[in-house]
């Protein structure tokens, strides 16, 4: 199953115990995709990254690696011609580029911000409806 990850979902992959990090790393059946710029994000906000889920700078740039194995990150480049019916869709301005790399890929979005459902276009799983999704493929 395609989907590209936001980066909060991201964040939640840093804390050794949550969900989410259950789910990348053992369900194979999950091909995830993400805009550099998530990334960046997080190495930005690497102290707070570090903070919240006690990692110690070494663990996060092993974490980082691990995400790396995991989600696939694409550049702006390989997305930008979707930029504009993104702009149209995106019920926030700082998530058009998720959602042009979702309409890239012809994927959904795995996002904790209920707000990206207000539009039509590209369907948004929460974790919640994503285990219950997995669930029910067993």
């Amino acid at each position: 199953m395609k989907l590209v990850i936001d980066t909060n979902v991201l964040f939640s992959f840093f804390r050794k115990d949550s969900t989410t990090r259950r789910l990348i790393l053992n369900f194979e059946i999950l091909e995830l995709s993400t805009p550099s710029f998530c990334l960046d994000e997080l190495r930005e906000h690497r102290e707070l990254v570090c903070e919240k889920s006690a990692l110690s700078d070494q663990e996060f740039e092993e974490a980082l690696n691990a995400l790396s194995i995991f989600v696939r990150v694409f550049p702006h480049n390989e997305y930008k011609e979707f930029m504009r019916d993104a702009r149209d869709i995106s019920p926030d301005t700082d998530d058009i580029d998720l959602f042009a790399l979702a309409l890239k890929l012809g994927c959904p979005i795995w996002s904790e911000d209920g707000r990206l459902k207000d539009q039509s276009k590209v369907k948004v799983f929460s974790t919640r409806e994503l285990i219950e999704l997995l669930h029910e493929a067993k």
